[in-house]
């Protein structure tokens, strides 16, 4: 696989890296604290009028058509400085996605601008339920068919940005009779729909200037164009869009693992202990190869996800195996880093303990380091086959 990156990606890279550096660094502590909606909603504006909101659709619908590489490059330099910000550009980037792969022509050229132009400060992913976690199609949600309109009731939890999302991709049992996973279909939900109803914000362990809700749909009628695809076919299309839901977040880890490492490294180049900088310990300079190591092994494993994906190739194996080494390294770089500064890790004058519950959920949502597991090895045992 050819690693270097093309005008254009690298283009996208550096300008997420100084939107990073110059908006979201200097206020990222602060969100931490007491998130400003206001302040946090005006760079996701400025987000999209970059083109950050639609990386991977067609200009026709008014995105950038950059490609996964390129969003994954995105993403990464978003989450070193902070990254409630990169969550919520990587599951609007997704919706974006689902409709562009799923919708008609209708619900892309109405759905779409929205999102790309900023129109729709976000958009939202519901699947997941309080008994329907890391087995979805086990959800309870449902939509029934009444004339030419559908009713849902149900309610989907752990949303992203459902505060401010202008529309939701929600996945609705259509058929209760059919087996798990094979009566489910797909909807969009616009956020002002009558019977919509967004649920206080969780009290998060990190990401907090990201908004996490329950949605609850009660007896919310949306019309019979309100279907995206096929009545009973929705399932499937979650799985797949999961998988590059997938490259997101693991592109997310990396970032915050990089972040982290970058002011450990700058911090035992300076710090004296023993009449000399900690730099000089050859334990800590181990802890600063394995760990960058592991991020850089990382990096490789998402490029060449995204790069399958990217290419139409089959990518669900491969952006599991990154996600899975994504998320649990950086985790441990973020838990190292944080070692490597002692007592001062543990205190908010440097944002380390900030990035260890940061990256914490990465290792659990858009499916868990156990869920990941048994996806490769599935694929594993299918190549025999």
């Amino acid at each position: 696989m050819n690693t270097s990156l093309t005008e254009e990606q690298q283009l996208i890279q550096d300008t997420a890296r100084q939107f990073a550096e110059q908006e979201l660094a200097p206020v990222a502590a602060k969100h931490d604290i007491a998130p400003d909606q206001t302040l946090f909603l005006s760079n996701l504006k400025q987000l999209a009028e970059l083109g950050f909101m639609g990386l991977n659709t067609n200009a026709d619908y008014g995105g950038t058509e950059a490609g996964t590489v390129a969003f994954s490059l995105a993403i990464t330099e978003l989450a070193k400085s902070c990254a409630a910000t990169a969550v919520t550009t990587s599951v609007t980037n997704m919706v974006a996605e689902v409709i562009q792969a799923v919708g008609n022509e209708q619900q892309k050229q109405h759905y779409l601008p929205k999102i790309c132009s900023g129109e729709y400060p976000a958009a939202g992913f519901c699947l997941t339920e309080s008994g329907a976690g890391s087995d979805p199609s086990s959800m309870r949600t449902s939509a029934v068919k009444d004339g030419d309109d559908y009713i849902l009731n149900g309610s989907k939890i752990f949303i992203t940005s459902a505060e401010f999302a202008g529309v939701f991709v929600v996945w609705a049992v259509t058929d209760k009779d059919a087996p798990n996973g094979k009566g489910i279909s797909c909807f969009l939900v616009e956020r002002q729909t009558p019977g919509v109803i967004i649920g206080p914000a969780e009290h998060k362990m990190g990401q907090k200037a990201s908004p996490t809700n329950e949605v609850i749909f009660e007896n919310c009628r949306v019309p019979s164009s309100a279907l995206m695809g096929k009545e009973n076919q929705g399932f499937k299309v979650a799985v797949t869009e999961l998988s590059g839901g997938r490259i997101g977040i693991g592109s997310l880890a990396l970032g915050i693992g990089l972040a982290a490492m970058d002011v450990a490294r700058s911090y035992i180049a300076e710090r004296k202990q023993f009449g000399q900088t900690l730099d000089k310990f050859q334990g800590l300079q181990w802890m600063l190869a394995d760990r960058y190591t592991d991020l850089e092994a990382a990096r490789m494993l998402l490029m060449n996800a995204a790069s399958l994906k990217e290419r139409g190739k089959p990518f669900a194996k491969e952006a599991s195996m990154a996600k899975l080494f994504a998320s649990e390294k950086a985790n441990s770089a973020c838990y190292d880093a944080l070692q490597m500064l002692g007592g001062y890790g543990y205190i908010k004058e440097y944002p380390l303990e900030r990035f260890a519950r940061d990256v914490r959920i990465t290792s659990i949502y858009e499916g868990t380091s156990e869920i990941q597991r048994i996806v490769i090895a599935r694929e594993l045992l299918k190549e025999l086959n």
